[in-house]
């Protein structure tokens, strides 16, 4: 006697080579998506951080050099019974000026509005503050760790 003939298979044939292909290709493309996903997730973040670590050095080099600009303005008013030398004036309008100037390229580059304010943020958190309260920054010596005397650390404070 002839073998037994499931007619309900010879009628399904192609949906079952599709479902067989495509489970075949579900498990090869996530292999694939897998490797794939990882070195573009790699290459992205090798250039995110390219242009955030850029961002950072622009304005490191904004606040070391307002620093410097700062430390150059004479704190206390010369003796008038001692004539300056001169190429010991200092022109204070123009250092003045390089301030300002060197100031606002530091905002612009920390991306907050240049304010002239001589208080300090209040600890209370209840008020709203405005857009100005993440921007906080510390900007104190750096003595530890074998820092020179010159050099200055920064701190964010939205960051703690």
């Amino acid at each position: 006697m002839a073998e037994h003939v499931d007619l309900e298979e010879l009628v399904h044939l192609e949906q079952t080579f599709y479902d067989t292909g495509y489970a075949d290709g579900l498990a090869h493309g996530r292999i694939h998506g897998l490797i794939e996903g990882r070195a573009l997730g790699r290459e992205k973040g090798f250039e995110i951080w390219e242009e955030i670590g850029f961002y950072e050095g622009r304005a490191v080099h904004h606040i070391k050099h307002l620093l410097e600009l700062i430390q150059q303005f004479p704190k206390a008013n010369p003796s008038t019974t001692q004539p300056l030398s001169p190429g010991e004036e200092v022109d204070m309008q123009k250092l003045q000026s390089q301030i300002r100037s060197r100031y606002k390229a530091l905002c612009a580059s920390l991306g907050i509005r240049p304010t002239l304010r001589a208080n300090a943020p209040s600890d209370d958190t209840s008020g709203d503050d405005g857009p100005e309260r993440g921007n906080s920054w510390i900007i104190g010596h750096a003595r530890t760790g074998g820092a020179k005397d010159d050099e200055y650390t920064v701190t964010n404070t939205s960051i703690r």
